[in-house]
């Protein structure tokens, strides 16, 4: 491969080994895709199943399998812990260097292991790893793909740029479906955090693990999310999602690059940004009066309006992209 300023760079030899750790419960006629899909990658890859104590036949189906697939594992909890321990469970016992996250309402393109690791080869300073997914109905129709991120079909950033990216809403990893990670990196962050679980907790864990690398975007539709009213984001209302929000901000905040400490907004605009974002959500969503509660603190301030402005049309040159294109 070649770097934009010419330099080419040939992939390296080293074998990565991904686990695909699934987190479950009591949706087994999902599950069953995204085993199916998990099994099928284009190479050979670790599929882990994290039960948390279904009562839906997924023990019996799982541990059948286990019995004839020797890529596939079976793990149940003792009782029902949430989504967050039940991922720190998994990638505590994946035998994988590298972990491909998948809730089990969602699915992989049949290369998407393959595709992951061949960019990860070219870059073995990444700790981080996010593609596009489209975003699908119950029956598989197309709704949306996510967009690209950068100008190249794989970008790094490099590690001082990452943070300073997140707050101002340049580089959304997105959700799991999207994301792989080192496991190594993973365990150093001390794993996802139940207070965020399901709300929050995935942004929560990117934002830990780029601290210790680069991070990649692969710009191909490599994964498949499903839009439906079961998903467990509907769970929380907006408020919880804004308060959630504002969490994750200010630790994204703490962590900025030295370099980049004089261009950042105040902790204050930041705060009245999100207030803008999720009342500008309500109001889309036709939720008037919540709406006017989120908006109110904040429709006055002029410099929340800027950064809500500037995270929509960052200048140009933001960041420090490295483009890697095919030799």
């Amino acid at each position: 491969m070649r770097i934009a300023d010419g330099t080419t760079v040939q992939p390296h030899t080293v074998r990565l080994m991904f686990t695909i750790v699934i987190t479950t419960y009591n949706r087994l006629p999902l599950l069953k895709r995204a085993i199916a899909r998990s099994l099928e990658q284009t190479i050979g890859c670790e599929v882990l199943v994290v039960d948390d104590g279904s009562s839906d036949g997924t023990q019996a189906y799982c541990e059948a399998l286990a019995e004839e697939s020797v890529h596939f594992r079976y793990h149940r909890n003792p009782s029902n812990q949430g989504h967050a321990k039940s991922v720190n469970i998994g990638v505590e016992l994946a035998q994988g260097t590298w972990i491909k996250l998948l809730d089990d309402d969602d699915y992989l393109a049949l290369n998407c292991i393959e595709q992951l690791e061949a960019a990860i080869t070219c870059h073995l300073d990444a700790v981080i790893c996010s593609v596009q997914a489209a975003q699908v109905t119950e029956d598989e129709a197309e709704l949306s793909v996510t967009k690209p991120v950068g100008n190249a079909q794989l970008c790094a950033l490099p590690q001082p740029e990452i943070h300073y990216g997140m707050l101002l809403e340049q580089v959304p990893f997105g959700t799991p479906v999207q994301v792989a990670f080192e496991r190594d990196a993973f365990l150093k962050t001390g794993g996802w955090d139940s207070q965020f679980d399901t709300n929050f907790d995935d942004i929560d864990s990117w934002v830990k693990i780029a601290e210790h690398g680069d991070a990649l975007f692969l710009n191909q539709c490599l994964a498949y999310r499903t839009v439906w009213p079961g998903a467990y984001n509907y769970r929380f209302s907006l408020r919880d999602r804004l308060l959630a929000h504002k969490k994750i901000k200010h630790a994204i905040y703490d962590r900025i690059a030295p370099v980049h400490q004089r261009d950042i907004p105040s902790r204050k605009t930041v705060k009245q940004y999100l207030q803008l974002h999720w009342g500008l959500v309500a109001l889309k969503q036709k939720r008037i009066l919540g709406a006017i509660a989120l908006l109110i603190a904040a429709m006055g301030s002029i410099s929340a309006w800027r950064l809500f402005f500037r995270c929509r049309r960052p200048p140009a040159g933001l960041l420090q992209w490295q483009v890697i294109t095919p030799a």
